[in-house]
This record gives C-alpha cells, structure tokens and sequence, in this order.
C-alpha cells in the first residue's frame, strides 16, 4: 500500500515510518522539512520527503489537496491538535483513501477515577486542558465519521512518549535535568503529594508497533479507539527508586506539599509534574491486546533507560555518578 505519513519525522515517525517500509508499503513523508528522524535507519532512504506548512495550508483550506494529491490508499496523521484541522482532513479524505488513522493522547481522559482507564471512557472524569479536549472531540468526531458509513478512521491514544533522542518524563513527572542529577548522586529528592501518584510511558516503537497493527488489520481497527501504553505503569517513589538503582543508589526521598514544591523549583516545571501527577493515570491496553495483537516489547523502566542512556551518551544530561546497567 501507499502509505502517507503526516509529521513523521519525530518521535513516532522516527520508528513507524522504517516499520512500514520494512512491511513492504511505499511511505511518504509529510513534514515541514525542518527535521530528521531521531534515529538514523537505512529505511528512511526509500521514503520520499514532501515539505509542507500544514498550519498555514489548513489557514488556507488547502492541506487537504495537498495529501490527496499524494494519492494514497492509508494516511497516519501524527500532527493534527484541532478538531477543524481533523474535520477539515477527513471532508478532503472521504471516499478517495482506505484508511485514516489519527494519532489522540491520553489525555484526553481527565483524572482518574477507576484503574486501569479503558477505551469506554468511565475510568476518567472530563480532559483538563484544550489539548485534551480538542483530542476528545477529535476522537469522538472520528468515531461518529466511521459509524455513519463515511471514511474508515481508527485513533490511537498514546501514553507519555519515551525513546532515544528525547528527555522522558522523570520521576516527578516533568522534564527538569536536574531530577536525574539528584537521584544519580543519592541526594534527596524533594516528591509532591504522596509519591503514589502513577504515569503510564509507552516506548515510541510499541506505539509504532500499534500503528502497523492497525493498518495491516484494517477491519479489526476500524471506527476504534485504542490507548497504547506499557504493560505497567509507575509511580513517583517506584519510578524514583528504580532510576536510583541505575547508578548503585538507594532514592532519598522527601515528601514536601505542592507548595513547596512549587516554591523550590521553576514555574514550568512545578505546572508539568501538576498536570501529569494530578492526573494519576493508569491504562488497559486489553482491547489492543484482543483487537490488534498488540504486545509491547518495553516496561516503561526499560524504555526510560533506553531514553536516559541515549542522553548520556550525547551530552545531552550530566550525572555525578555513570550508569552501572
């Protein structure tokens, strides 16, 4: 098949678009043509770029004839956040291609209420934000597209993204470096809340691995939503505990109010661990399981230690002590 992939030159392109090339299909990539995969493969040879500005095409109505005119039989769009945007897609699709498939979020499900979350929505109250919120419509315009006999769309939902090239999200539930710094050299390290607190990572190659799935079974897939995440999920003291062990440490840890946690860090960096530890997700990957065959190869520790190695050994994070695994 020929298969259009729209913003895969990050994190989830990086391994699906080389996966789809090793399948057999013929893939182009959409992006801005202002980046390259995080990880070098020989597949990206086989791939034909096309550089476009889907913000200001989607401004001009005309993002749509663009893709079409790729003439593809399965579209993967990584980089849609607004229910127009999506809208805008699947009126241009409808008809003309076999298979969309939308790249949703996690949250678009609020704080939990009922672990792990399923697709059907009754583990989770509202979205938070207008991110999730607009992938909620998103999702739910798709499903609603597909029901009443229009394009055949599936929606996958990811969990917090992890692989090398990109900084996970740590133990405090944000992305601050110096969070790894403390835990490296056995300082202790200042958790918000009760350290129960739970976010679900999945390794950008399972979430590659679902996209494939759902392509190669369109039937199976088709009008579904599916969260994609790893077997486990982690705590804040269990994630910081683990990552202590990676440098021969015991974590050090001291439980603080959010105000003092917000008062010894940045603004930024107080918001991001709110908005991932507020929320305390944990979700079923059983419908992907059944549906897709889906069978994640990463525990979410092995896919940040994969992430913080790959930082290490770039320069891109220092820690006072090195890795012993």
């Amino acid at each position: 098949m020929k298969i259009v992939v729209i913003g895969g030159s990050g994190h989830i392109g990086t391994f699906l678009v080389p996966r789809l090339v090793r399948a057999g299909h013929e893939v182009v990539n959409i992006s801005r043509g202002t980046s390259t995969a995080y990880v070098e493969a020989p597949e990206w040879e086989q791939v034909r770029q096309v550089a476009a500005d889907r913000e200001r095409q989607d401004a001009e109505g005309t993002f749509g004839a663009t893709v079409l005119a790729l003439e593809p039989d399965v579209v993967v769009d990584l980089v849609c956040f607004t229910l127009e945007s999506a809208t805008a897609l699947v009126e241009a699709l409808r008809g003309r291609v076999a298979h969309l498939l939308h790249c949703g979020s996690i949250w678009r499900y609020g704080k939990s209420r009922k672990l792990p979350i399923a697709e059907d929505g009754e583990g989770a109250e509202p979205p938070l934000d207008e991110y999730g919120v607009q992938k909620d419509r998103i999702a739910r315009m798709l499903k609603e597209e597909t029901a009443s006999g229009g394009l055949v769309t599936t929606t996958i939902h990811p969990g917090h993204i992890v692989g090398p090239g990109w900084h996970p999200i740590g133990p405090l539930g944000n992305l601050d470096p110096e969070v790894w710094t403390t835990i490296a050299a056995g300082e202790p390290l200042q958790i918000p809340g009760s350290g129960a607190e739970t976010m679900h990572h999945v390794h950008a190659d399972d979430l590659a691995q679902a996209f494939e799935l759902a392509i190669a079974d369109r039937d199976a897939a088709a009008g579904e939503d599916f969260n994609i995440v790893a077997p486990t999920a982690l705590s804040v003291r269990g994630y910081a505990a683990i990552a202590a062990s990676w440098f021969g440490q015991t974590a050090a840890l001291e439980t603080v109010t959010w105000d003092e946690f917000r008062a010894g860090t940045t603004e930024q960096h107080a918001e991001v661990a709110w908005n991932h530890l507020d929320r305390s997700q944990c979700f079923s990957i059983e419908k992907a399981k059944a549906r897709l065959g889906y069978a994640p190869a990463y525990e979410p520790e092995a896919a940040v230690l994969e992430s913080l190695r790959w930082l290490l050994d770039n320069g891109r994070i220092e820690t006072p002590n090195p890795l012993i695994v």
